[in-house]
């Protein structure tokens, strides 16, 4: 077995066990209750549940590896970010946004329930995230569990999610450059990816100036991340991403594909993992789980 498989293969084992756990998670938080909620309940359930690459709560524990942070912690962890990564989503499929029918395989949100539901289902989902971060089952030290609701605050809001989301509906209407580009999607998709390796650090009480190599392997992969799913809304199986493919071409948006081509995008992504990689030198086996993610990201076929 290669390298690469086997990086590929250790990822897939904790990908999977992991997507038991934040299923098993989400139905406890999400318990549907009998009165005239149960619509929103379906709706968010339908949303988080059962599907998805689970990247984000896997980055969460394989930073946390790092630190021996406890399982449930970083479960916990990993479901509020995954909480904001799918109310994005839902919101991103509405008419209004990307006007999506299809994601992660199934009927989008607004399409199964209705608008209305779709909206009050994403609200949810954000309040959740900051819900079960604050909670003291998270973790014991309140210090601890503010930092982590605002660093989730901050990654989520104009300076890290919705605020690339905001660029990149401006994209439609303007043509970006190559820097332009590369600052939407630090924002738009890098900026979760960097709490998610960021909350292990803020749990296990990792001083900010001594969290650089770890900040350096986010950005890295984020920017990996991105250029990899640019190549597959190019080049990928509709079936295979449970979602329609060429949609940014077709709204005129720059990519990095776009801008440098699907060759040189493609070695650009290959440069960033090896830095991202990089970055972890100095950790042991402890960081195997972090390193497989960063081939994983370039070699997913989703």
């Amino acid at each position: 077995m290669s390298g690469a498989d086997s990086a590929l293969s250790l990822v897939a084992r904790r990908a999977a066990a992991l997507a038991g756990e934040v299923d098993r998670l989400f139905d406890a938080l999400l318990a549907i209750p009998d009165d005239p909620r149960r619509r929103l309940y379906e709706a968010m359930r339908h949303a988080a549940m059962d599907g998805g690459k689970r990247l984000r709560p896997l980055l969460v524990q394989a930073a946390s590896d790092l630190f021996n942070i406890s399982r449930d912690s970083a479960l916990r962890v990993g479901v509020a970010v995954e909480c904001i990564h799918v109310y994005s989503l839902v919101h991103d499929d509405l008419p209004a946004m990307d006007d999506d029918d299809l994601r992660r395989g199934k009927p989008t949100v607004h399409k199964l329930f209705d608008e209305a539901t779709a909206i009050l289902a994403g609200d949810c989902l954000h309040d959740l995230a900051f819900e079960v971060l604050a909670d003291e089952e998270t973790h014991p030290d309140p210090f601890v569990r503010v930092e982590l609701v605002k660093a989730l605050a901050i990654a989520s809001g104009t300076n890290g999610m919705a605020g690339g989301q905001m660029m990149d509906l401006e994209a439609e209407k303007a043509s970006f450059d190559l820097p332009t580009v590369t600052r939407l999607q630090q924002l738009k998709t890098g900026a979760l990816i960097g709490f998610c390796v960021d909350a292990a650090a803020i749990m296990a009480r990792i001083p900010h100036d001594a969290r650089t190599r770890l900040h350096g392997y986010a950005r890295d992969i984020g920017l990996a991340f991105q250029i990899a799913d640019d190549l597959l809304d190019v080049e990928g199986d509709a079936a295979l991403a449970g979602k329609a493919l060429g949609k940014d071409a077709a709204a005129g948006k720059e990519t990095f594909v776009s801008l440098l081509g699907a060759e040189r995008a493609r070695e650009q992504g290959q440069m960033l993992i090896k830095q991202a990689k990089a970055h972890l030198h100095g950790f042991g086996p402890e960081a195997d789980l972090l390193r497989a993610i960063a081939d994983y990201i370039v070699e997913r076929d989703r």
